[in-house]
């Protein structure tokens, strides 16, 4: 983890513990300085070096900030978090990762029955001691019961989006090797599942120990755990790094191999034993002619290795963009010649879900503008959050708040090397209704819904009944499942796809890597209605652009290509979908 993230990460639980212990206004200031720190393009050593007043240019942050971002670069601790510690010793990590468990009901559970950890929270549950407490009851109690056992597996896998720079950071410094001739990344982070167990990284080279030995030696590793003649693993800010290299000329073979999924590669298997050939991660083997295909993992004629896409052509398919491998059809898919022509970054044209200061952002209008189009954007639109249920009383705009912005965007819009719509993201209620009065919807360029309350059990006819609504352009993360903390709503993605389609209603797949929602089937399922999809970064500040990435590779995972998704279209044809 770079020290941006870790001093976000740490601001972040300064503010998990303010909030438990009853303190108002300093959490949100610190979750807003951690989203900056971790979302800024310089790293804190460098802002370190230069002095405390560059450190005081990252947005939201002033002089105690400032001071306490130093103190950790220069000290690898914050004393006062470490007091904070001290006064409640939780683990508010796992705690919070439990459904309907914030900081003030782990301080509240901490005072009331001396709950530290997950093991406590169970125990409590179990022995029904939570209901006990003033303001819980049986209902919350088995809530938070049945929610430990998610928590438990999340903390074992990180988030796509901590885990790929961390092992983008680790490829490019095994890679730097002049032993080195290939390297990348492998497993599920290479098929960019949302969250992951751990990095796998292949590299190709005929001097193994140097390579494992430049690995071991990596100043981010936090430990080693095992280091071999060809392979090794060590640890980095909690996440296994395995390390894997093989000759060059098996770089292909074993990079197909170990990217997986394995359901995947018994299927690639399968069908290889029908023309008799085997493969495995040595290379495809012509085993006509062999009587004992047991004998070794490199019997018979080796036909194919040097490249994953030769492992492909020897058993008659084309390459599989790695995103498909889930064993969901994609061999079958390949052999007719039906994969589809994947969505690329580039294809994407504009964002349509972004926020400024007007709500919970952090710049002004003009910069989120001068971002989108110092980012390439042909267009963008601004969705300041509406007041309504799930949105802090002084965050949402009311409606003569949103009639007000209408017209600064308008100006900013004049002035915008690009187009800028004028829209809202207003909150989904508990009947599917949303939380802004039609008069101003029907002025907007853009209507996006979202849930942000009432988010577990069956949602599908609360979104149908939003989906309905004559003024709303987009669902907003569907689900509104937040990875690793909260499952979201249960939707019948069928039934939502079709009425999104019949209505022309885009569903989103939500960029933020702590949602990436839709999830990668939900999109195909939508595709397969006919539904239309749209990729929005949800972006609080300019730099959180760059978070397309993981929308984009996320809806690759659903077979989507350019045109099942609303934002590849130019201007006019954008603006015939949100008129139609």
């Amino acid at each position: 983890m770079r020290e941006n993230d870790a001093v976000a990460d740490r601001f972040e639980e300064f503010a998990a513990r303010l909030e438990a212990t009853g303190v108002e206004y300093k959490p949100q200031s610190y979750r807003r300085a951690a989203e900056n720190v971790r979302a800024h393009p310089e790293s804190v050593e460098s802002l370190v070096a230069e002095g405390q007043d560059a450190v005081e240019e990252i947005e939201g942050v002033g002089e105690a900030l400032a001071e306490k971002i130093i103190e950790y670069v220069e000290t690898g601790e914050i004393a006062e978090l470490a007091e904070l510690r001290n006064e409640l010793p939780v683990d508010m990590a796992a705690l919070t990762r439990v459904e309907g468990v914030g900081p003030k009901t782990v301080g509240t559970l901490y005072e009331e029955l001396g709950v530290e950890d997950l093991d406590d929270l169970e125990a409590a549950a179990r022995a029904e001691r939570i209901r006990e407490v003033d303001g819980f009851g049986a209902k919350t109690e088995e809530n938070i019961l049945s929610g430990v056992d998610f928590a438990r597996q999340a903390g074992e896998r990180s988030l796509l989006g901590d885990a790929r720079p961390l092992g983008e950071e680790v490829r490019e410094y095994v890679a730097a090797s002049q032993a080195v001739a290939d390297c990348e990344l492998a497993g599920s982070l290479r098929r960019w599942r949302a969250t992951i167990g751990d990095i796998d990284v292949l590299a190709a080279s005929n001097d193994a120990e140097s390579v494992v030995e430049r690995f071991i030696d990596w100043e981010r590793a936090d430990d080693i755990i095992e280091a071999g003649t060809g392979k090794a693993s060590l640890r980095s800010d909690g996440v296994r790094i395995d390390l894997r290299v093989v000759v060059p000329e098996e770089f292909g073979s074993a990079l197909q191999y170990f990217t997986g999924s394995r359901d995947h590669n018994i299927g690639f298997r399968n069908r290889a034993i029908e023309q008799e050939l085997k493969v495995n991660e040595y290379g495809v083997f012509n085993i006509s002619e062999v009587e004992d295909v047991e004998a070794g993992q490199r019997v018979g004629e080796r036909v194919a290795g040097d490249t994953e896409e030769g492992m492909y052509k020897a058993v008659g398919l084309p390459w599989i963009p790695p995103e498909l491998r889930e064993d969901s059809g994609e061999l079958a898919a390949a052999a007719d010649g039906e994969l589809p022509d994947l969505l690329a970054e580039p294809d994407v044209r504009g964002d349509l879900h972004v926020h400024s200061e007007w709500s919970d952002g952090d710049h002004t209008i003009g910069e989120m503008v001068e971002g989108a189009a110092a980012f390439g954007h042909e267009y963008l639109a601004i969705t300041d959050h509406a007041s309504g249920p799930g949105i802090v009383a002084d965050m949402g705009l009311t409606d003569e708040d949103l009639e007000a912005q209408r017209e600064t965007i308008e100006d900013a819009a004049a002035d915008a090397d690009i187009e800028v719509l004028a829209g809202v993201e207003a909150n989904i209620d508990a009947d599917g209704g949303v939380s802004v009065g039609d008069g101003v919807l029907e002025d907007l360029d853009i209507v996006v819904a979202s849930p942000h309350s009432g988010l577990d059990g069956d949602g599908t006819e609360r979104i149908v009944g939003t989906i309905e609504h004559p003024h709303v352009d987009v669902i907003g993360h569907p689900t509104g499942r937040y990875l690793n903390q909260r499952t979201g709503l249960e939707l019948d993605f069928e039934r939502v796809a079709e009425v999104a389609a019949e209505h022309g209603v885009a569903l989103e797949v939500n960029a933020n890597p702590r949602r990436l929602d839709l999830s990668g089937g939900a999109v195909r399922t939508a595709i397969e209605t006919e539904a239309t999809v749209v990729i929005d970064t949800d972006a609080h500040q300019p730099a959180s652009y760059d978070l397309l990435q993981y929308g984009v590779h996320t809806a690759r995972r659903g077979w989507a290509e350019a045109g099942d998704v609303l934002n590849t279209r130019d201007g006019d044809e954008l603006r015939d979908f949100l008129d139609g």
